[in-house]
């Protein structure tokens, strides 16, 4: 894909906005059963609801582009008027001349940064053929979850390794200064350099691995969604550039994580999504925990599923298109390739999950002054729903993991705290006791945590209004419940330090 002429892409911007070419429009015009069936990558429902449709722009923009039917002539000038089937073709969108077909997959596309239009190769689902190793990917699961874990508040400059057609970078540029994007692969910067101008949004796109075209330099915020999958180095098997970063197991992975510190800035983020290996004799989070100290970042791992050897070869070959039903023998090679590789070096299960890394400013005074204090990190697994995009709850975690690293146990006992709005206390008894036997806190929001309380823990938050300190509640419980001040001060401080890092209480 050569780089695009700015008048034809200023012409099919015009063209695609004149069609309402939205994800609004779309489920308008499809319907909601044939837009969950495209979900689930059924084509077939959506495919009958846009003919159906008629001369309707934004359905026959959806039967070029994404559900692969094909047009005339004729119905391609009529969802796209000023720039035409010839123009079209021209800009690399279709083949034809008749009937026209789409060549690559675009479609609106909406995040937490807003709606855009997004070109991407066709996948499987459209073309009934497995992608190649080249392929370039559009907004796949795991870019989505990235988009929604971003944080949303202005930086200077971003930078998106691994872009791909870009979509993070599209993402993150509404609140950024400067956006820089890195690909190894030409197509996938190709693709990328067009949706920026289709988006008219400035990006600044470079070539190379990972972290090698930026060397030197520092942002505030990285975001990545690397290639993590780990593959065999074996004969026969296709490596794809979207997912596959070149290097043998999580190696891509840990050089990212270890890495990143050198172009974050004082009081930068970075946020990535990764796979790790779990090897036989170690602890499940033993090697991403080692990453993090290496890393002398402030470190957050949520590990969101964990797969055992054969639960991953099966994910990654069938990610590539190859099924048993379809060739059994490259299914059985490729399925050998993944176990031989694992037993090699010991690998048991592989951890999927977000890491995010930040760099402490101490300039900023909220960091403790004098010498660097230790490095925060959190690691632990969570597989429940989540509902609604989880930027929020890592921007309050963040601030909070750096205000509690400014107040030791004494300061911190002089805090007014204040719970959450979303929080709940649940109660159980014993029938016939006045007292209850458990008592639970409920989170509504974020993460949606819940955490089992003692009585005096449960006083406490109870007691948060914003008006009273830690200290000076710790000593009302002490007096009702005739036991010492400073006995229930220690036992509850540590709690109540957990409970303003996840959010249940503010300070």
């Amino acid at each position: 894909m050569d780089e695009p002429n700015a008048q034809a892409v200023q012409a099919l911007r015009a063209d695609l906005t004149d069609a309402e070419y939205t994800v609004d429009r779309l489920t308008e015009v499809l319907g909601p059963v044939p837009m969950a069936a495209l979900a689930r990558e059924q084509v077939l429902p959506a495919v009958r609801a846009a003919r159906s449709a008629g001369p309707d722009p934004a359905a026959l923009l959806a039967r070029a582009f994404i559900l692969g039917d094909t047009l005339s002539p004729a119905e391609l000038d009529t969802a796209l008027p000023r720039t035409g089937a010839a123009g079209a073709k021209q800009l690399g969108l279709t083949t034809g001349p008749t009937p026209v077909r789409g060549a690559v997959d675009l479609r609106p596309i909406d995040t937490a940064a807003g709606e855009f239009w997004l070109a991407a190769d066709l996948g499987e689902a459209t073309t009934g053929r497995a992608v190649t190793g080249d392929h370039v990917l559009g907004m796949g699961g795991a870019s989505r979850t990235l988009a929604e874990l971003t944080l949303r508040h202005p930086v200077g400059r971003t930078l998106d390794l691994g872009t791909g057609c870009g979509v993070q970078a599209l993402n993150v540029a509404p609140f950024s200064g400067e956006v820089v994007a890195t690909d190894i692969s030409a197509r996938a910067l190709a693709f990328a350099r067009l949706n920026a101008a289709l988006n008219d949004v400035p990006l600044d796109l470079r070539a190379g691995s990972m972290l090698e075209p930026v060397a030197g330099e520092q942002f505030d915020l990285v975001v990545s969604n690397p290639p993590f999958v780990i593959t065999p180095r074996a004969a026969g098997i296709t490596e794809y550039t979207y997912r596959d970063g070149g290097r043998r197991g999580d190696d891509v992975v840990r050089d990212l994580v270890t890495g990143v510190a050198d172009v974050l800035a004082p009081g930068g983020v970075a946020q990535l999504l990764v796979n790790w290996e779990v090897r036989d004799g170690e602890g499940r989070f033993d090697r991403i925990q080692a990453w993090l100290t290496e890393s002398g970042l402030d470190g957050w791992v949520i590990q969101r599923e964990s797969a055992d050897a054969a639960e991953y070869a099966e994910t990654w070959l069938r990610d590539g298109g190859i099924t048993p039903d379809r060739d059994r023998d490259a299914w059985e090679r490729g399925y050998a390739a993944w176990l031989d590789d694992f037993a090699d070096r010991g690998v048991v299960a592989v951890g999927f999950g977000y890491v995010t890394l930040s760099k402490p400013d101490q300039s900023d005074g909220v960091a403790p002054a004098g010498p660097a204090r230790a490095p925060w990190h959190r690691v632990e697994e969570f597989t429940g729903p989540v509902t609604g995009p989880l930027w929020p709850t890592i921007a309050a975690t963040l601030q909070a993991k750096d205000a509690l690293a400014a107040l030791d146990d004494g300061a911190f006992a002089e805090q007014a705290l204040t719970v959450a709005a979303d929080v709940t206390e649940e109660r159980h008894y014993r029938p016939g006791s006045a007292h209850p036997e458990v008592i639970v806190l409920h989170q509504g929001g974020g993460l949606g945590r819940s955490v089992r309380a003692d009585t005096a823990l449960a006083a406490v938050v109870g007691t948060c209004d914003g008006d009273l300190s830690v200290a000076q509640i710790a000593a009302g419980v002490a007096a009702l419940t005739d036991t010492d001040r400073d006995a229930v001060l220690a036992s509850v401080l540590p709690q109540v330090r957990e409970l303003v890092l996840d959010g249940f209480l503010l300070l």
